[in-house]
């Protein structure tokens, strides 16, 4: 078996990382990074939903052992969060990175030696969370770490609410790709994250990043080094819309997707201020949707 290359590797040898840092760096003078469409300058440090402006922000890194199990390993997946947003769920379990913007600017050669120290200290990967509205500042820093001999996969961890233009701008650089599908509603999506689109959004993002990556392909030891994983949390009264999800990606996607059914739902944030979302969800609830996924034949990850 040939060793795996990550694909940035190759998009920097041929010359395309550079290019895809030209393309999504001139998405930030009049901001289209992200569905929400602000078009604010954030060369000037303008700001728009996402609360970013020019450089990124960055909560914390380290080995992560809390992933799913193909992306952890016995070393961890190398987790960078990414302070901020660009959807901003009124439950967020990040609240304090999320919306309230715990973190600390980074510029490019800072971000870049965070991949680097995560890969040297034996990290399986670089798992990038919440990177959809810093997408040129990643590329710039990864162009200086694949330079600098970062050589494992690169995770794209995301609430699944993408540009369409950005996903073809990391088209043949990024790995894996870990959206969630979280709402199939659209009056919920507004309740919980003022994003009334996010429905038709997500389904047509999963769908680009299945053709780009396809399924998920492991390692002789189990480690994942390319492909899809779908997250999904069940939420009380099935707000979410489960079964509905689950089965638009095995019908829509692929029967072979990996689809990680979550039951850690608790109202954090602002939660608690919505009646429909001030509780936790039961076991019941959560039994019933995995049986959902169970019944679809999904791969399911826990």
């Amino acid at each position: 078996m040939k060793p795996f290359v990550p694909k940035f590797i190759k998009a920097k040898q041929q010359g395309l990382l550079h290019e895809k840092i030209q393309q999504s760096t001139a998405l930030l003078s009049s901001c289209t990074l992200c569905p929400r469409q602000c078009k604010v300058d954030r060369t000037k440090n303008e700001k728009g939903f996402c609360s970013t402006g020019e450089k990124a922000v960055v909560a914390s890194f380290a080995p992560h052992f809390g992933e799913e199990p193909q992306l952890v390993g016995d070393k961890g997946s190398g987790t960078i969060f990414f302070t901020h947003c660009n959807l901003k769920c009124v439950f967020c379990q990040n609240y304090d990175i999320s919306v309230n913007g715990m973190g600390q600017e980074a510029d490019d050669g800072q971000i870049a030696a965070i991949m680097l120290y995560l890969q040297k200290i034996g990290c399986h990967n670089i798992n990038l969370v919440t990177p959809s509205h810093v997408v040129p500042q990643i590329l710039r820093a990864l162009d200086i770490a694949a330079g600098q001999g970062l050589n494992i996969p690169l995770v794209y961890n995301c609430s699944g609410y993408e540009s369409i233009d950005t996903l073809y701008i990391l088209k043949d650089v990024i790995d894996i790709y870990m959206p969630d599908f979280k709402f199939w509603d659209p009056v919920v999506c507004e309740m919980c994250c003022h994003a009334q689109d996010y429905p038709q959004v997500v389904r047509k993002a999963i769908k680009l990043m299945h053709d780009q990556v396809g399924d998920l392909k492991v390692d002789k030891n189990g480690i994942a080094c390319s492909g899809l994983i779908v997250r999904h949390l069940v939420m009380p009264e099935n707000l979410a819309g489960t079964h509905h999800i689950l089965k638009f990606l095995k019908e829509k996607i692929s029967s072979h997707t990996h689809v990680n059914v979550m039951s850690q739902y608790r109202p954090m944030g602002d939660a608690g201020k919505i009646k429909a979302l001030s509780r936790s969800l039961t076991t019941e609830e959560f039994q019933k949707a995995l049986k959902m996924a169970r019944d679809l034949n999904l791969k399911i990850i826990q």
